[in-house]
């Protein structure tokens, strides 16, 4: 398995199968769900994996949100174009957080990449009303739990994993 976080791209292959991990971050506010995720692939043994982790170490939140800034542009640009072309999208709400990036998100893929994700949305989340009923009007999956999710991505991209 192999962990792309941003600003650093590479070209997509056929060899490897690639998940993007959509959600709740929110300047560290968010449990670091990436890192379960990531591990619970990797206890899969699935070393054909490419995941994509919008989460990095070193981002800057006091970089001004605008589209004349080139780090911003390239963070937005970075999740949008992996978005855009993995295999599949894994999505969480924290419950802790507001997630409004990660709304904007779901609204973008609801309507055209509905079967290339799978969501995840707790009780306590405050918009969590919202998010069951964008996911059910357009079929799109849900998972109870993390594990749950991770279990269906990789049954949808590898059939012999997850349940």
């Amino acid at each position: 398995m192999v962990e792309i976080n941003p600003p650093n791209r590479i070209k997509l292959t056929a060899d490897f199968k690639t998940i993007f991990l959509a959600g709740s971050i929110e300047q560290d506010k968010a449990d670091d769900w990436q890192k379960r995720a990531i591990d619970m692939i990797n206890e899969n043994e699935e070393e054909r994996t490419v995941i994509f982790n919008p989460r990095r170490k070193d981002y800057d939140a006091k970089q001004e949100q605008s589209m004349d800034n080139p780090y911003f542009w390239k963070q937005v640009n970075w999740e949008l174009d992996y978005i855009d072309l993995v295999d599949f999208v894994i999505m969480y709400f924290d419950p802790k957080t507001k997630s409004p990036i990660t709304l904007m998100e779901l609204g973008y893929m609801a309507k055209t990449d509905n079967q290339r994700l799978v969501v995840v949305c707790p009780q306590g989340f405050w918009r969590k009303g919202n998010v069951d009923i964008i996911c059910w009007r357009n079929n799109i999956p849900r998972a109870s739990t993390l594990t749950d999710a991770v279990n269906y991505a990789l049954h949808k991209l590898y059939g012999n994993k997850g349940s």
